[in-house]
């Protein structure tokens, strides 16, 4: 049902998950590393640290030019995705520090909030399944969207989809394409600083956690209010 609001209003907060709201990014990571290990390919951190937050599509085909992972886009994707869920069961699912805490804030508020993920939905699903009640009204995924982070098109359904208004929404990431997906659909945006460093720009709010921030906070933000904790990090 969409949410009325008023142009000051925090009409609902658009989460990324991997790296934002669960810390799964060096599973990625791992996961890229033995895959090429394991084929023989040449592959390392830095190079990995280079598809956070792309769509799987782009980062697979990236590992089969640049890695020699071998198999189709769709193969290599599969087995990525397998291998980060069998990480999950075995090594536990890291929570980002005030990820959860926030997310319940924002449920006694009453402020929806969207998840919007390149992670695909049988992954996504897996993340979520410890979230009982699931605090996420809207659920946007890398293999439901046409064009995928950077393109605003993730940011721009999940504000459709909640009937809000991007610009009254604020976005959290901790991706560069993320941040670019979110800034392009015209949400205010709170880069939290994780796998990769986030660089300032004009009207981007950066932490380096979300640890004690709050629904104000967010409100704040959404009204212009640019928060920046790096500057002097």
């Amino acid at each position: 049902m969409p949410h009325t609001t008023t142009d000051t209003d925090l009409a609902a907060v658009l989460w990324d998950m991997d790296g934002t709201l669960v810390d799964t990014e060096p599973y990625w990571i791992a996961v890229e590393l033995a895959m090429s290990a394991e084929q023989g390919g040449t592959w390392d951190e830095s190079l990995a640290e280079d598809l956070v937050g792309l769509p799987l599509q782009v980062s697979a085909a990236e590992l089969q030019r640049r890695a020699g992972l071998r198999g189709t886009v769709e193969e290599i994707i599969d087995e990525m995705i397998a291998r980060v869920i069998d990480k999950i069961a075995t090594e536990g699912l890291p929570w980002r520090p005030g990820a959860r805490e926030l997310l319940t804030e924002l449920g006694s508020a009453g402020v929806p909030c969207a998840l919007v993920t390149m992670s695909w939905r049988r992954l996504t699903d897996v993340v979520l399944a410890g979230l009982d009640p699931c605090p996420f009204e809207v659920i946007v995924t890398g293999d439901e969207v046409t064009q995928g982070k950077p393109h605003p098109e993730p940011y721009l359904r999940a504000a459709e989809e909640l009937g809000v208004d991007p610009a009254a929404c604020v976005a959290i990431e901790d991706s560069l394409p993320g941040l670019a997906s979110a800034e392009a659909s015209g949400a205010a945006v709170l880069g939290v600083q994780a796998k990769v460093p986030i660089p300032a720009a004009p009207g981007r709010s950066r932490l380096s956690s979300l640890t004690g921030v709050t629904v104000a906070q967010l409100r704040q933000i959404v009204g212009g209010s640019v928060q920046d904790r790096l500057l002097h990090a």
